[in-house]
């Protein structure tokens, strides 16, 4: 499972070479590299050369997610991408309609691109449902400024966010793909509150996060990548459990005399799977 990602400009080949070159707990698990909101309206053109050049002499992987526009100049996007294909592209401001759109796009052109959703707006949210549904559909991550913008919430009320950011989870859940991606954080210098906010999205049901700056990656790998000590405890709860239905018994009682039926196991299974 992927639980980092770094956000890189497409039109900034310095940036991409230094995130692609990045090593250890500073290496995402994959980069997002970026034809919308990073890229100047003035740029897109350049933008999509330098990209489709790094992709095709391989200075960036195909495994790289790109980040295309919405729209028409997202058309644009993926008919520039169309020689050159990144195997995921991630459909911003997605609702059912955008990305129904992109998904018969790529059908028109004979591509098998994957698709990741940012839901980043109410329409978006209206939708979540049937995004989590869409054929190509991979994941789901949430754009809390846009998301924020629209709504009229203070990015600081956090109790406001919580039931939306559910929605994801549930939704992700339902149409049985990966757990969705939680928002970037913006101060890339205070790693204590983003260690904060990302164990709290993990513990929430989040698989992953974005970043927006190198220094981030770390972090984000500690919240969201189990310890060594916690895959040990799962598999001698599995193990043990495992054995017990051997036994014909549903149900153990572990070493703190807590009750451990399946129910209970299931969370361990997740981890180690």
């Amino acid at each position: 499972m992927l639980r980092s990602y770094l956000y890189v400009p497409a039109d900034q080949p310095a940036r991409l070479a230094k995130a692609v070159g990045l090593i250890g707990r500073d290496r995402p698990d994959a980069l997002i590299v970026d034809l919308e909101d990073a890229v100047a309206l003035s740029r897109k053109d350049e933008a999509r050369a330098m990209l489709c050049e790094a992709l095709r002499t391989g200075a960036v992987p195909a495994s790289a997610i790109v980040r295309i526009n919405s729209g028409d100049v997202g058309r644009d996007d993926i008919a520039a991408l169309a020689e050159f294909p990144p195997r995921t592209l991630l459909v911003p401001k997605a609702t059912a309609t955008s990305l129904a759109a992109v998904d018969a796009d790529l059908h028109k052109r004979g591509l098998g691109h994957r698709l990741a959703a940012l839901v980043e707006s109410a329409d978006g949210l209206h939708d979540v449902d049937a995004i989590a549904a869409s054929p190509r559909l991979v994941s789901m991550a949430i754009g809390e400024a846009d998301l924020c913008a629209e709504l009229g919430i203070d990015p600081a009320a956090e109790w406001a966010l919580w039931p939306l950011r559910m929605r994801l989870v549930v939704a992700s859940a339902r149409a049985g793909i990966v757990p969705p991606t939680g928002p970037v954080s913006v101060d890339f210098r205070d790693l204590e509150a983003l260690a904060s906010s990302s164990r709290a999205l993990r513990h929430a049901g989040f698989g992953a996060r974005s970043a927006i700056h190198p220094a981030q990656v770390s972090t984000i790998r500690d919240a969201f990548e189990p310890s060594g000590e916690q895959l040990s405890a799962a598999r001698a709860l599995v193990d043990r459990y495992d054995a017990a239905l051997a036994d014909g018994r549903g149900a153990i009682v572990d070493d703190n005399g807590r009750m451990l039926d399946e129910a209970v196991v299931r969370a361990a299974r997740r981890l180690l799977s």
